[in-house]
């Protein structure tokens, strides 16, 4: 597998560098994310970068780690300010602060965006910021599952009340049935884990990133992946479909 990136020039921003050097893969893959909630979406994300190399570039990541920061960027800390008022976060400011992280867009070592673009205005924000920075996208792989098969998933999950780890209740069960195998706390069902709750969360999905697929599937760079199986299944779909789009930009 492959060495990883330390992420800190995509935290920090700035001047902040990361770790790989020019010249240090031989292939450098540039990759989109796509899926909805509970499609496995996150694990391919690691998997995929163990394999390529490429660094896991998170817009969530990057929320999470900020309140380690004492001093965020501009972009980030007005991205905060409107999350800390309930409010969304617009296209320009995600954008912008993908902008200032732009030097891990042009990386010789890669990346896979994961969380960005959301929208199809981001998306045409991304595009003209890779043209300036002389880089393309090789594929945005979309991650598909029924739906049937997302509420099995995701309404099986159990988050301890307690330390938050995660279960499934057949998939990843506790050793005791209803209590968390770390601490001791109770299992319980999350408001948005119950099928009810995941259909309506589907449905905003579908309707809020199918233009999305659509503007991608347009200039030929999706790529459709069914996420049915094991992880390491999943990987292998994955990373054989990069492989044929590899073999046919050769040719």
């Amino acid at each position: 597998m492959s060495t990883q990136s330390n992420r800190a020039a995509w935290f920090q921003g700035g001047e902040a560098e990361c770790d790989i050097k020019p010249g240090a893969r031989a292939r450098a893959f540039r990759l989109v994310l796509l899926g909805p909630p509970g499609v496995g979406k996150g694990t391919q994300a690691e998997l995929l970068c163990q394999s390529l190399g490429t660094c896991h570039l998170s817009t969530g990541d990057v929320f999470r780690a900020a309140s380690c920061q004492n001093e965020p960027s501009p972009a980030l800390k007005s991205a905060l300010d409107a999350m800390r008022r309930g409010e969304l976060v617009s296209d320009g400011l995600v954008v912008s602060m993908v902008q200032e992280r732009s030097g891990c867009l042009s990386c010789s070592g890669g990346f896979l965006l994961d969380g960005f673009p959301r929208t199809v205005s981001q998306a045409e924000a991304l595009d003209e910021l890779l043209e300036r920075e002389g880089v393309t996208i090789d594929a945005v792989l979309a991650y598909e599952l029924p739906l049937t098969e997302i509420v099995d998933r995701l309404s099986g999950r159990r988050t301890c009340s307690k330390c938050k780890a995660v279960y499934h209740v057949s998939a990843r069960p506790s050793l005791k049935e209803g209590v968390c195998d770390l601490c001791g706390g109770e299992l319980i069902q999350r408001e948005d884990d119950r099928p009810e709750s995941i259909r309506v969360r589907m449905r905003a999905y579908e309707e809020s990133t199918r233009p999305l697929a659509d503007y991608y599937s347009r200039n030929g760079r999706l790529v459709s992946v069914s996420a049915d199986g094991s992880p390491e299944a999943i990987l292998e779909r994955s990373l054989k479909e990069l492989q044929a789009r590899a073999t046919l930009s050769r040719s």
